[in-house]
């Protein structure tokens, strides 16, 4: 079992800035893919960023230059850096892991409780 504690949420002005940390406990699979997903009212949950086990960088092209994704093996965690924030960013952001054993190819999918992102004046 994975489990996954996120933080650093909360409420920011517009142009403003806040980073997220997502910390993963567990079994923790060598080969993993972490990774943040928001969802606004009445919206469909869409992809934010995410960073595989090499490092491999994803960002979805509406965060591209103001969001930076990393991550530290060392601590199991990935974090999210998030500059230049926009009304539009408001949402509930979620952390993702996805991994499997190099035995398989089965992969073991868990998700962080969400936390909340305010942009307003």
């Amino acid at each position: 079992q994975v489990q996954l504690v996120e933080s650093g949420g909360g409420l920011v002005q517009p142009g403003g800035s806040l980073r997220l940390s997502c910390a993963a406990s567990g079994n923790i699979f060598s080969i993993n893919d972490m990774g943040w997903y928001r969802q606004a009212p009445e919206k469909q949950r869409e992809l934010v960023a995410s960073i595989s086990s090499g490092d491999s960088t994803n960002y979805a092209d509406s965060v591209k230059g103001r969001f930076t994704i990393s991550r530290d093996n060392a601590k199991n965690t990935v974090y999210l850096q998030m500059n230049s924030l926009k009304p539009g960013d408001t949402a509930v952001y979620y952390c993702n892991y996805r991994g499997r054993s190099i035995f398989s190819s089965r992969w073991l999918e868990v998700w962080g409780q969400g936390t909340l992102v305010t942009v307003s004046s």
